[in-house]
């Protein structure tokens, strides 16, 4: 079985959009007398990294060195970017800032550990030719001393289909492995990545059917892997754990531990951070798979988006 202790010598490239996660935690104590809705009052509030900074806080978490590529913006919430990443130790060399390009922030209010409302702040626009060439530069210098690569599209412009393409191919001369999360609907974007990691409503989508039973979620896997050139696709089913899908073999159901579940938010970056961490560290696909099932469960019994330490995950493989 794997040795998790072996994350704090793995190496990560994390390329994906950057955002900031905000947090209003209050009470709600009355309904508001000029409308039928909720007043919450606010005690406390608390940023963290989101969107791709979430994969990022998943593996510094595990003890991993991450180097970060990506944008941001020029105002208050490019500059915390910088900050967190900073306090992280991670490296930020490979970070646009894009004036016209504003830093994605969400707000969630929280009130009696249950999130009532989102608020998002973001413009969707691909980056500029200028800034590609600029990421693929950082990219290309990098490389060399990373043990694998993980790609976190939130679909907010920063993934495209040429960033994805040219990195694939540096990946694959070099023989790193490279994981994807996907938000576009035609994966045909993630083509020949070493594993791609949509849940069960991507895809759906991305293979153009409902997925209402087992083996609809079988077929729908099989038709992604032909589509897209894949050799390993993992899906994941909130609930109901994940499957597993690897060439010449039938597909693979993990269920998922039974517990409460307060918040799925940033689940699928916990599942690609440890399923990248796990393959880089020499586990087999189904280990590494079995891995991230585990600290996925341990994320979404906690409130926001979380990660989970290393002795959580040591104690939740141990039961």
């Amino acid at each position: 079985m794997l040795n998790i202790d072996h994350f704090k010598k793995i190496r990560v490239l994390v390329i994906g959009d950057l955002m900031i996660d905000e947090y209003l935690w209050g009470n709600v104590d009355r309904i508001s007398p000029e409308a039928p809705v909720m007043v919450v009052s606010i005690e406390k509030e608390s940023q963290t990294l989101g969107g791709a900074g979430n994969v990022i806080n998943n593996l510094v978490a595990m003890g991993a060195k991450v180097v970060a590529i990506g944008t941001a913006g020029t105002g208050k919430a490019g500059r915390m970017i910088f900050e967190k990443l900073a306090e992280l130790g991670v490296e930020t060399d490979g970070i646009v800032s894009e004036p016209e390009r504003p830093t994605t922030r969400k707000t969630r209010i929280i009130a009696s550990n249950q999130q009532v409302l989102r608020i998002d702040r973001e413009i969707k626009k691909q980056i500029t030719c200028s800034t590609l060439e600029k990421l693929m530069a950082v990219i290309e210098k990098k490389i060399a001393g990373v043990d694998v690569i993980i790609i976190s599209d939130y679909d907010k412009g920063l993934v495209t289909g040429d960033l994805v393409a040219k990195t694939v191919a540096l990946a694959r001369t070099r023989g790193i492995l490279i994981l994807a999360d996907p938000k576009a609907l035609n994966f045909l974007k993630y083509a020949r990545v070493s594993v791609l990691t949509p849940n069960k409503k991507e895809a759906g989508l991305a293979a153009n059917m409902e997925i209402l039973t087992e083996q609809d979620l079988f077929l729908a896997g099989e038709k992604i892997m032909h589509q897209a050139g894949l050799e390993r696709l993992l899906i994941t089913c909130g609930k109901d754990g994940m499957v597993l899908f690897e060439k010449g073999r039938p597909p693979h159901v993990i269920a998922s531990k039974a517990r409460q579940v307060f918040d799925v938010s940033g689940a699928g970056d916990t599942v690609i951070s440890l399923l990248g961490l796990g393959l880089a560290a020499g586990a087999s696909f189904h280990d590494a798979a079995m891995v991230a099932n585990a600290a996925a469960g341990i994320v979404v019994a906690k409130v926001g988006t979380a990660t989970a330490s290393l002795a959580e995950l040591r104690q939740a493989l141990e039961n």
